[in-house]
């Protein structure tokens, strides 16, 4: 990237970053003595407290354009550097970015331990790249917004995690209600009615955490069937509400589908009323009032036109709502959406290029092509985890 290409307000973050940084820029050319000295590098302590090394990179070689070298064997990439007339490395190795002091004496084969001199160096060398790193914010963002325009982006996936959180508490939910019925046959009322508030307070929790997982996981799903492709449209339904992400994610034409849509949207509606007001209840019971029929519950609702109601729907029991996650996933999985299981469930990032390419139409196929896709992308990901380019 040139600097024409950059608009006129990055443009000047740049100037900026480049007049701290232009002490660091290499002034000659490299000796092959330097050079091998260089390759014999020591990683500084004073190089530990370098920004990450995406933004030490856009930095130093995508803004500043400074002189690097690319992939090596357990190197991502590498910046020398001369600091007072003498070398270093900015470098992103295996086990992290550093600063690196060459090894001086022509006669060693091998690194030796940092000099105190370098040390020195180093430490304000890392000052210099923080400070250049805080100048060139504006450029951060804007490379950022470039970027989510477009399909050169990876997913997190952390599916297995929330579904092993809504697994636990639904799992805790049924030990407590066994332990519950248990104890009342023993007549132990005491600890019974204790036993019976955990399996509630581990049920709600329960429901919470498949709602967590599930608008994760929509997204996903959505990305999978090569709904949504770029940075942007992720974005915008991450923002959206869990029933546009259901609605995207699995057709809702089908009769069962349409069927599990509505009860988890009311449920959905229960749980947000009692997250969002202020926890008073699943329908927004807030309030009672006295009448000649005795105690009336008044209830907040969604409205802004009508805020207040007593009419209610009965809310859903925490178990029944539990019983009608569990036949959902029965049959989500029962779908053709199944082969889409064995990729959230792995672990790997969702490519969005894959969507955009066809990768993810053919994996999508069936679940031995599925396998096979994902077995590739193992070894791919644990290559590049290994930076054995």
């Amino acid at each position: 990237m040139t600097e024409p290409d950059l608009p006129p307000e990055i443009a000047k973050s740049r100037e900026r970053a480049a007049a701290l940084l232009e002490p660091l820029r290499l002034a000659r050319r490299l000796s092959s003595e330097e050079k091998m000295g260089l390759f014999l590098s020591s990683r500084t302590n004073g190089g530990r407290s370098l920004p990450p090394y995406y933004l030490v990179y856009f930095l130093l070689i995508d803004l500043l354009q400074f002189p690097h070298s690319g992939q090596g064997e357990k190197v991502a990439w590498s910046v020398p550097l001369q600091y007072r007339g003498r070398n270093y490395l900015i470098e992103h190795r295996k086990m992290g970015l550093g600063i690196f002091e060459p090894q001086h004496d022509s006669t060693k084969r091998m690194s030796g331990a940092p000099t105190e001199q370098g040390e020195k160096d180093a430490t304000d060398i890392c000052k210099l790249v923080q400070r250049a790193c805080s100048v060139a914010k504006p450029y951060f963002r804007w490379r950022a917004e470039q970027e989510a325009m477009g399909s050169k982006l990876n997913v997190a996936n952390h599916s297995s995690w929330l579904y092993e959180r809504y697994e636990f508490f639904s799992n805790k939910a049924s030990e407590s209600d066994l332990q519950h019925t248990a104890l009342m046959s023993r007549k132990d009322y005491s600890r019974a009615r204790q036993a019976n508030t955990e399996a509630h307070w581990f049920a709600q929790a329960a429901i919470e955490a498949f709602f967590s997982w599930s608008e994760h996981v929509f997204i996903h799903l959505a990305i999978l069937q090569s709904k949504i492709s770029t940075g942007e449209q992720v974005r915008k339904l991450a923002s959206a509400e869990w029933k546009e992400k259901f609605r995207l994610a699995i057709d809702i034409r089908c009769p069962d589908a349409k069927k599990h849509f509505d009860g988890l949207l009311d449920l959905r509606v229960q749980i947000r009323n009692f997250l969002a007001h202020g926890s008073f209840g699943k329908r927004g019971e807030a309030f009672s009032f006295h009448s000649g029929a005795g105690a009336v519950p008044l209830l907040i609702t969604e409205s802004t036109e009508h805020p207040f109601d007593i009419y209610q729907r009965p809310s859903t029991k925490d178990f029944d709502a539990l019983r009608l996650i569990s036949d959902f996933l029965g049959w989500l999985w029962s779908t053709d959406l199944g082969i889409a299981k064995l990729y959230v469930d792995s672990g790997l990032p969702i490519i969005l290029s894959d969507a955009c390419n066809g990768a993810y139409v053919s994996a999508m196929e069936s679940q031995e092509s599925m396998a096979s896709f994902l077995d590739a992308l193992h070894h791919h990901w644990d290559d590049a985890a290994n930076m054995d380019w």
